[in-house]
């Protein structure tokens, strides 16, 4: 890790918190350093130097994503009073849903896709880290008792997957009722598989 990552300068902060709200606006999709620069008020010179190379850019605002989306998620967590899957699933479905998140989670969509097709790239690893990282959310609401047997493992897989296709065609179609009333539907199913124990 450098210096400058370790101990970040005021005009690297104020530099990649400009270009993170470029990049929600605009993607990752082409991006290129002269117009972002310009766009920031600063130069490719100064990019280069605060972040070594483009990929390294990338690479702090992907962690600059990371870290909004574990802070969000973050309220999310009951460990004192955990909650049934389901209902974690709804919480977490109504931050996904909500037109306030959107820009974040096209970013996170456009860097897990490219994850997944470059992983030598910048953002190398970030689908599994994202994965792991609701998986972690959703297991934080449930009783810990209950949390790490192989089935309840296999629900909260399901649930997430769940969580993930519908997120995706939320954010593909933007029809948020027709996508909202099929996660309800399957929530209603899990409360209905975890009433039974089947």
């Amino acid at each position: 890790m450098s210096s400058t990552t370790a101990n970040p300068s005021a005009r690297r902060t104020e530099l990649l918190e400009a270009a993170y709200q470029y990049v929600l606006r605009h993607g990752l999709a082409g991006l290129s350093l002269r117009p972002l620069a310009e766009a920031i008020g600063s130069s490719t010179r100064v990019l280069m130097f605060l972040f070594g190379n483009k990929d390294g850019l990338v690479r702090a605002l992907l962690e600059r994503a990371r870290t909004e989306e574990l802070a969000l998620m973050a309220g999310l967590r009951r460990p004192e009073r955990p909650v049934d899957l389901a209902t974690a699933a709804q919480e977490v479905w109504t931050w996904l849903a909500a037109d306030a998140h959107r820009p974040l989670l096209r970013l996170w969509a456009e860097a897990y896709a490219r994850s997944l097709v470059d992983p030598d790239g910048p953002w190398a690893g970030f689908a599994r880290s994202t994965v792991e990282d609701w998986l972690d959310v959703l297991a934080g609401c449930q009783p810990q008792a209950e949390r790490d047997t192989e089935e309840i493992v296999a629900r909260r897989t399901l649930t997430l997957a769940v969580l993930r296709g519908a997120l995706l065609d939320l954010l593909a179609t933007g029809d948020e009722s027709r996508v909202t009333g099929a996660v309800h539907q399957q929530l209603a199913l899990l409360r209905g598989a975890e009433g039974t124990g089947d």
